[in-house]
């Protein structure tokens, strides 16, 4: 009896209660498109012309953009060195580019949006065949696009398209010449890397300065396990005059000290060190990044770009990573009032291995 009494109490509560309904839905509908809205340019001739109209100026303006970029190539050329030139060569070159590319883009989405055909279309997937109706179905395709889009019929916004989207190439293409060697009468040496990376401003008794206040420096000055940022002196007095950063960027150098046993020297290079200090380029031999990260316990150098690795203790030869070369390395001694000066010139060229070397 208990249990019947239990069965009619849970019956009781799934009742529903007097005065509730209980509505069944159908399942949902699709609703199916929205009426379709006329475009101002479909209903008004005027609007259309106006359309056509900006649709193709926005187009000659593209070309326009590509023309400039090329002038301003040619108007601010780098290779004067002059800071302002390269600054005015960059910002300019870059808005000449901008201003084409982008008035490419909304030209198309404004002529897409404004003036080609304004049907919606249900698509049908099916197996894409090779018979010769399939092929007949494409070619009518691209005479619907044709005759839809107005590509054949407007002249002017596809003459315009054609010559904005040829120019717009042209920039990049014309930036190509930046990679070609530079001859100038003036400087046989100019448009060959090889002898230009071989030469810097290092030489004979020329004491190693701080960068960037270029103080000399004092061999008892460089503790052990120390690592400073060098530079010719004489280099820092020069300002920002012209040929400042290309020099500065060839005979940058790190010294470090380790304890003299620690080297392991060639035989024709045991001069180059002086008690346990030794200058190597700055310039990785990759691509050209500053190595600049030195370690001290393992007296490793690390390129932060690529993560090569250089063994200091001998003569920075590559210990990991993609460069092909060790740094060179500054021979370096001392002068009569014991500042570190160096021997020579780097004995090879400075710089990345990509470049073609003696």
């Amino acid at each position: 009896m208990a249990n019947d009494d239990d069965s009619q109490a849970l019956e009781r509560a799934y009742q529903p209660s007097p005065g509730l309904a209980v509505a069944v839905s159908d399942p949902v509908q699709n609703p199916g498109l929205p009426p379709h809205r006329e475009r101002i340019t479909d209903k008004d001739p005027k609007a259309e012309k106006r359309a056509v109209r900006t649709v193709y100026t926005l187009f000659y303006l593209s070309l326009a953009g590509s023309i400039w970029a090329v002038a301003a190539y040619m108007l601010f050329p780098i290779e004067s060195g002059e800071l302002i030139d390269i600054r005015h060569n960059n910002l300019y070159i870059g808005l000449g580019i901008a201003l084409a590319l982008l008035a490419i883009g909304i030209g198309a989405i404004h002529w897409s949006k404004a003036l080609m055909y304004d049907v919606e279309q249900i698509e049908e997937r099916h197996p894409t065949r090779g018979s010769e109706p399939t092929r007949e179905a494409a070619i009518q395709a691209f005479a619907d696009a044709n005759e839809e889009s107005g590509f054949g019929r407007r002249t002017m916004i596809r003459n315009s398209l054609i010559a904005a989207l040829v120019a717009s190439v042209v920039p990049g293409i014309t930036l190509f010449r930046g990679l070609a060697p530079f001859k100038s009468p003036d400087d046989p040496l100019a448009g060959d890397p090889v002898a230009l990376l071989h030469r810097t401003m290092w030489d004979k008794g020329v004491r190693l300065a701080r960068d960037p206040d270029g103080t000399p420096i004092r061999a008892a000055d460089v503790t052990l396990g120390s690592a400073v940022h060098v530079i010719p002196e004489g280099l820092a007095s020069m300002g920002h005059a012209d040929g400042y950063l290309e020099e500065k960027a060839k005979a940058i150098v790190l010294l470090m000290r380790l304890l003299p046993e620690q080297l392991i020297e060639e035989e024709d290079r045991k001069d180059w060190s002086y008690n346990g200090i030794v200058a190597y380029s700055k310039v990785c031999t990759h691509v050209g990044c500053p190595v600049a990260l030195y370690e001290q316990h393992t007296h490793h150098l690390l390129c932060p770009c690529h993560q090569s690795q250089f063994d200091v203790k001998e003569h920075a030869k590559v210990i990991f990573g993609p460069a092909a070369r060790p740094l060179p390395q500054l021979p370096i001694t001392v002068d009569d009032e014991g500042y570190l000066v160096a021997k020579s010139d780097f004995t090879e060229p400075v710089g990345p291995s990509f470049w073609e070397r003696h």
